[in-house]
């Protein structure tokens, strides 16, 4: 992963910083060009609200900003560039990430993200 935020001596705080700065800077432009693209948007929404949510503990938000980072970043594993293929690696490190951190996903994050994915697809389809 590009945004690694360990390293041998543990924990890299400026990594975590630049990954969070760099998802909420970027993550709805990204979202609002590719929608359409994905189908694990809704999944990807409430990632993003859980990692925002400073309620959530901090070893789940660097996972999550980790692996929203590597969403955003436009070339990784496979560049998003490349027809099908393009997001199978965001999305399985995605699902990955999600899978570890699951139980801190809540109802309400992900309620957040359904009236969030309702406005985007109004905006979208305009």
């Amino acid at each position: 992963m590009k945004t690694a935020h360990a390293s041998a001596s543990g924990f890299n705080a400026s990594g975590f910083a630049r990954d969070e700065r760099l998802v909420r800077s970027r993550f709805w432009g990204k979202l609002q060009r590719v929608a359409a693209l994905i189908p694990f948007a809704p999944d990807l929404i409430a990632a993003y609200y859980c990692a925002i949510d400073r309620r959530t503990p901090h070893h789940v938000r660097i996972a999550l900003f980790g692996a929203l980072a590597y969403f955003i970043m436009p070339f990784d594993g496979v560049p998003d560039i490349v027809p099908m293929l393009g997001f199978a690696d965001d999305a399985a490190m995605l699902a990955a990430a999600i899978r570890l951190v699951a139980g801190h996903i809540t109802p309400t994050h992900r309620a957040r993200a359904q009236l969030a994915l309702e406005k985007l697809s109004r905006f979208v389809s305009r």
